[in-house]
């Protein structure tokens, strides 16, 4: 079995679309997505579930060679993406938070006679800041019962707050990406879910490998998790589940997309909606703090 992996972050930071690049985005995405993106009060969140949706529909296309408009997705019983086309061994993952929308994708390539598990993919960025007013000792406090003891104790060895902070950081990308990979979302008791942290210091454009994760105490023996940086402020986590263990991982870092990469090439799937864009270009930006 070979496995060729995509990783990509758009900056939604410096993206402020205008009304000619709603309509085309706007007219590149499935009809219920598109329902579904309406709802978003603020244009942050629309912006962010808009790329994502772009960036699953860009990755298929490369990966696959099925024409834009030929791209089927659906949903889960837990609601994760798939692809609906038959016949294509594909999986990804979308994320966003802070200025990034990030995907991570994989081909998976085997031959005819050739069985084994199939490989899954989970994502999750995060920025590396706190806001919530509180001290953080207290922010701590209230969200002790989502990490493990080990866990706790490794976050709060660090001996500068700004360095508990991003081991915190860190744990949780990391608990998000396994939990989007399995699809169960942050119901599950995140105190079973405990990370040994590998390396300390995480790099842009170099990865790192070697944290483990053990479920209810067991190691978990078939999941590697890629860790980096995208900037100084960002973290990003990929949990990878039943992926060749010979297979070198350092180099999968995060490579940013433009918007014009994204829509080159595309068929539109659905008809120009001027009244549906006008109506996203009059909803507000988030008030920054």
């Amino acid at each position: 079995m070979t496995v060729r992996h995509v990783r990509w972050a758009f900056d939604l930071g410096s993206w402020r679309p205008t009304l000619t690049d709603l309509l085309l985005a706007t007219a590149c995405i499935q009809p219920e997505e598109k329902l579904r993106l309406a709802k978003f009060v603020f244009r942050d969140d629309f912006n962010a579930s808009l790329i994502g949706r772009l960036l699953m529909r860009r990755f298929v296309h490369v990966a696959t060679g099925l024409e834009y408009d030929k791209i089927e997705f659906d949903r889960d019983s837990k609601g994760k993406p798939f692809l609906k086309n038959r016949g294509y061994e594909v999986e990804f993952n979308v994320s966003h938070q802070g200025r990034y929308s990030v995907l991570a994708g994989l081909v998976v390539e085997k031959d005819e006679a050739e069985g084994g598990k199939t490989p899954r993919i989970g994502v999750d960025v995060m920025k590396i800041e706190y806001g919530g007013g509180k001290p953080l000792s207290e922010f701590f406090r209230l969200m002790n019962r989502n990490f493990s003891e080990d866990e706790w104790v490794y976050i709060k060895s660090q001996s500068e707050e700004h360095e508990q902070l991003e081991a915190f950081m860190r744990n949780w990308c990391l608990k998000e990406s396994y939990v989007k990979n399995v699809g169960v979302g942050i119901t599950v008791d995140l105190r079973k879910v405990s990370f040994t942290i590998g390396n300390k210091e995480l790099h842009n454009k170099r990865v790192v490998c070697n944290s483990k994760l053990r479920l209810n105490d067991e190691l978990l023996k078939d999941w590697r998790f890629e860790e980096s940086l995208i900037d100084k402020d960002h973290c990003v986590a990929v949990a990878l589940e039943n992926i060749p263990p010979g297979d070198d991982l350092t180099g999968n870092f995060f490579e940013t997309v433009s918007f014009a990469e994204l829509v080159e090439g595309h068929k539109p799937l659905l008809a120009i909606d001027e009244n549906y864009c006008e109506g996203i270009i009059n909803k507000e930006y988030k008030k920054m703090k």
